[in-house]
């Protein structure tokens, strides 16, 4: 009897990554100390008192306990592009948002509204990983675009335009980065969407950490701006990070009505609607907590400059980039795979973190610190345990 197979898309995958790197640490010790967790991006502090007050009020209320809007709860869409619209020095309407149950999510609804399988996206090289598996789930294949090392890990405009001349239906780039932490001026932001535009291809720009880059850096970009950006340009963005809720799973896209339509048909089936009472409660929270979410990118500010303190003060290591919530660092192991160096930093210190090669080809050289989760005095313990 012939034995019933899964999906091959789905088996061919590496189990999820950030469970594998903690099961390394399943054998640490403790002869260092306690565990330093850099691995997965988690708010190293609570949510504010009032967000919990809020989460708690409409998780009780007897109307969140059915189906919502599917495109969003419509006090968080005004609410939002009303945030949106202040960020950007733009107008952003209701209409142009779609909440969805994070930014995975809004990522792989995007990515099904833009592509079918057996074409392919840009995703630049290293690349979120969770973006990458989407593709490859979906049967929707990839073309990598450089970033040198040597500038940042910025991408590369010449590499951009090779991978759409390729025929990509989309360029996805994330902007705080994930992995590198590097910031995209806003000049290369317009650059590759004029690039998308030019070859009548999307523009898919993760801001998952927009609200940690620095307080005077003003708006990240002005491609809001930009007549005509519905049909080029797609924002995601997360609120897991800045409201310490990434339990709740809440993010949202911006877009052009008709994407969020199609987005709306997605939604239908992938999930009806995002959690209702989060929703509402990040509606009421998004105004009131403006400077404490400010306080927190100043926090976050001060455990990067810790974690810069103490590479510059242990001999071999070195930042290639670093920014918002995530530092790629250069380990000084020559050609250890990163993997095993990882390995080798959860057994024996106790510290946790991402091997480079689990973002992409040729990033055997590096790893990466979710340096947010952890205060200066923890960051400043690393020092000891990288020797």
């Amino acid at each position: 009897m012939p034995l019933a197979h899964p999906n091959p898309l789905i088996a061919r995958l590496s189990p999820p990554p950030i469970p594998s790197v903690l099961a390394w640490a399943g054998d640490y010790d403790g002869a260092k100390g306690p565990l330093i967790d850099l691995s997965q991006a988690v708010p190293g502090y609570p949510a504010h008192p009032e967000m919990l007050r809020f989460l708690g009020e409409a998780a009780a209320s007897p109307a969140m306990t059915s189906y919502g809007a599917i495109e969003g709860e419509e006090v968080l869409r005004k609410a939002y592009a009303t945030h949106v619209s202040a960020v950007y020095g733009a107008s952003v309407s209701a209409a142009n948002i779609h909440i969805t149950s994070g930014c995975n999510q809004a990522f792989m609804c995007s990515t099904i509204a833009l592509a079918k399988a057996g074409e392919t996206m840009a995703l630049t090289n290293p690349f979120y990983f969770n973006h990458e598996t989407t593709l490859s789930m979906l049967g929707i294949g990839r073309v990598l675009v450089d970033c040198d090392a040597a500038k940042g890990f910025l991408p590369s405009l010449v590499s951009a335009e090779e991978a759409l001349l390729s025929g990509a239906r989309g360029l996805a780039v994330v902007s705080p980065n994930n992995p590198t932490g590097a910031v995209y001026p806003p000049a290369l932001l317009r650059e590759l969407f004029q690039l998308c535009q030019k070859y009548g291809a999307w523009l898919i720009l993760d801001e998952t950490y927009r609200d940690f880059l620095p307080t005077d850096a003003g708006a990240p970009h002005d491609l809001l701006s930009i007549e005509g950006w519905e049909e080029t340009l797609i924002l995601l963005y997360s609120f897991s990070k800045s409201f310490c809720i990434p339990g709740h799973r809440l993010g949202a896209i911006t877009a052009g009505p008709r994407i969020v339509g199609e987005i709306t048909k997605i939604m239908d089936n992938m999930q009806i609607c995002a959690p209702r009472a989060a929703q509402v409660a990040v509606a009421a929270a998004l105004p009131i907590l403006a400077e404490w979410r400010v306080a927190n990118r100043l926090e976050i500010s001060r455990r990067a400059d810790a974690l810069k303190a103490v590479m510059a003060a242990t001999d071999g290591w070195s930042i290639a980039a670093v920014g918002a919530y995530f530092a790629f660092i250069r380990h000084p192991y020559g050609n250890t795979p990163s993997a095993e160096v990882a390995e080798r930093l959860a057994k024996d210190a106790g510290v946790i973190c991402i091997p480079g090669s689990y973002f992409g080809e040729g990033q055997e050289n590096y790893l990466r610190l979710a340096f947010a989760n952890a205060d200066v005095g923890v960051i400043s313990q690393l020092r000891g345990r990288l020797r």
